[in-house]
């Protein structure tokens, strides 16, 4: 090796570096150290919890799967095609050259759920004016502000592997990320290699991250969330016998590697369909040689996961033709995990904004089936030990639940079958809730963002009602400004349809995609338009026409109480003659820098002025 090295991260691999007369190799399996890289602790388990029960020996984890998991056996091997989708892993992260810091501006955030509990994201933003871009399997580091200065600094290349979402916070940044070997084949069977990491840097120097962490866990990202220093991360893995022989989570921790034991795997008596190992893990970003500590449960299949700042909820289903959710309630801080308390409710949930913690109660919305298929609307309120303390049942018969968003004492429902009626419902009772009043109107939201304490916003689609059948045709991306000042008579106070049958924006599915700054008066979205030609139906274009997508991008409006939504233009990614699937230029995310927008697609960060959008500068990311 040259005595002048280009600095490289090498984050997975067995491999060994040698420095000539500089450093020495250190070498973990699976693991590599160097310079200003210290081992942390070795991960280690979280108390025990007295509402929940461990196993005492590998034979009675044996013994309960073959008793309560009707699936206790891997995938059937059919053939070589079964495997295909697995690849080998191999990663390598390289970093270029050389920045400086600056002093910190004001900018948006991801959009969150709860204030202080930030989620991982594909682009993050840091006060130095740095941003960090997701794009496929590479993570870029931007120096963002000021403009006259955008530029990559650096790269960090995951070969080869699925990073999914990071976080930074300080001079930290955590990847997350899934990895996939070729399964083990067993007899008839085989088992797929999934593993899921998380890589910590150290980026103080932007344009030289160095990794501090390298953490990886046998399983399935499942979900995340960071508040203050700590990452909270859950990850799940099918609970299964081979030949009799358990398949328990591995945890390698900066090469300090350990197999979860039977001893530490929590669980409730019970049968379900499957099981699976889900492991709760705690994780000092900035003080890496704390250690990490993780908390092992078996449980059900996870569905949904909602994060206050002091508790995770997590819920799964029975999956019976009108299943209850179970909830678990891990109460966290810092470090600390411990499950305290579970509790069931009839119906499920859709998402995470179908949950909310406020004061001492849990609230959630469950839908429910009848015999004939036919849906209802439930709300459930619940104390901190999970029991059902106040309900609402059997609201809106027949409509399908779109969307929830809790705000203190009052949720707001959204339900559609032929017109939108968006319920309001007091809370301030929490053993009697009731529905204040309701708003019938066209169309219906996919997803509601409070614009203040008494007014929302709603982003989903406009609607036309079939002239025979009981239901309506979806038409293009609606956006409503509702006023609920009066609980009884909430008014739609504003609304803007954008394209025709087709249109799509990811806000109706990732809230993360939504922009909006009430101070600045700004709200982006970013919309795939569609627009149908008339002259393929001659005469009056039936609702049921699709159009044609013609163009994507980020729509901007300045949206206020006095003028609704006002369009201020539109920012697209593609240049003229690029095909409009070319969804690596589809606009993703959207923020802003003091006075600058920034529009991010996976091959191209844009920025134009705010207050007029004029461009100033294009980024290639390649």
């Amino acid at each position: 090796m040259e005595s002048k090295l280009k600095r490289k991260t090498v984050i997975y691999g067995i491999a060994a570096i040698s420095l000539a007369s500089v450093l020495t190799a250190l070498i973990f399996s699976f693991n590599l150290i160097e310079l200003g890289y210290t081992p942390g602790e070795s991960p280690i388990s979280a108390p025990q919890s007295p509402l929940l029960t461990s196993f005492e020996s590998d034979e009675q984890l044996k013994d309960f799967l073959k008793s309560n998991s009707g699936t206790r056996e891997p995938f059937w091997i059919y053939g070589p095609l079964d495997t295909i989708f697995l690849g080998s892993m191999n990663m390598m992260a390289t970093v270029e050259s050389g920045t400086v810091r600056d002093a910190a501006p004001s900018h948006s955030t991801t959009n969150i759920q709860v204030a202080g509990v930030d989620e991982a994201d594909i682009v993050k933003v840091d006060d130095r004016g740095y941003m960090f871009v997701l794009s496929g399997n590479v993570v870029y580091i931007l120096k963002a502000y000021p403009p006259t200065d955008a530029e990559i600094v650096s790269t960090l290349v995951f070969e080869d592997m699925s990073p999914i979402g990071i976080f930074v916070y300080e001079d930290k940044l955590a990847v997350f990320g899934s990895e996939y070997r070729f399964p083990t084949i067993y007899d008839i069977y085989y088992l797929p290699d999934i593993k899921t990491f998380v890589k910590v840097y150290d980026v103080e120097d932007p344009s030289d991250p160095l990794i501090v962490r390298d953490f990886t866990i046998s399983g399935s990202y499942f979900n995340s969330r960071m508040i203050g220093n700590y990452v909270y991360f859950v990850v799940s893995k099918a609970a299964y016998l081979v030949n009799d022989t358990l398949c328990l989570p591995e945890i390698n921790s900066d090469g300090n590697i350990r197999q979860i034991a039977p001893t530490e795997i929590r669980y409730f008596n019970g049968t379900d369909d499957y099981y699976q190992y889900t492991t709760f893990v705690a994780m000092n970003i900035q003080n890496v040689t704390e250690a990490p500590v993780y908390l092992p449960i078996m449980l059900g299949g996870t569905c949904n996961m909602y994060v206050s700042l002091t508790n995770i909820y997590v819920t799964y289903r029975d999956w019976s033709w009108n299943s209850n959710t179970t909830i678990y309630r891990i109460r966290i801080e810092g470090s600390n995990m411990t499950c305290e308390a579970t509790g069931t409710v009839l119906g499920r949930e859709r998402n995470q904004f179908s949950m909310d913690e406020y004061g001492d109660y849990f609230r959630i919305e469950t839908t429910t089936w009848t015999q004939d298929w036919s849906t209802s609307t439930n709300l459930y309120v619940l104390d901190m030990n999970l029991s059902i303390v106040g309900r609402l049942e059997g609201l809106a018969p027949g409509e399908n639940f779109h969307s929830a968003r809790f705000m203190g004492n009052r949720a707001y429902f959204v339900t559609f079958k032929k017109t939108d009626p968006l319920f309001v419902i007091d809370l301030s009772q929490p053993t009697n809730p009731s529905v204040l009043g309701e708003l019938h109107i066209p169309g219906y939201s996919d997803y509601l963002h409070p614009y203040d304490e008494n007014h929302l916003i709603g982003v989903g689609k406009h609607t036309v009602e079939a002239e025979e059948g009981d239901f309506a045709w979806y038409q293009g991306i609606k956006i409503s400004l509702f006023d609920v000042t009066d609980v009884e008579n909430p008014i739609q106070m504003s609304n803007v349809t954008i394209g025709d049958r087709g249109s799509d924006s990811p806000v109706l599915y990732d809230h993360k995609a939504f922009l909006f700054d009430r101070s600045k008066n700004l709200l982006v979205i970013p919309v795939l338009e569609a627009e149908i030609d008339p002259s393929k139906y001659p005469g009056e274009i039936p609702p049921y026409a699709y159009g044609d997508p013609v163009w994507q991008g980020a729509y901007v409006y300045d949206i206020s109480l006095f003028h609704g939504f006002v369009l201020k233009g539109r920012i697209a990614h593609l240049e003229t003659g690029v095909n409009i699937h070319e969804e690596s230029y589809w606009v993703k995310r959207s923020l802003y820098i003091e006075d600058v927008l920034y529009t991010i697609s996976n091959r191209k960060v844009k920025l134009n002025t705010l207050e007029d959008l004029y461009p100033i500068i294009e980024i290639d990311l390649f």
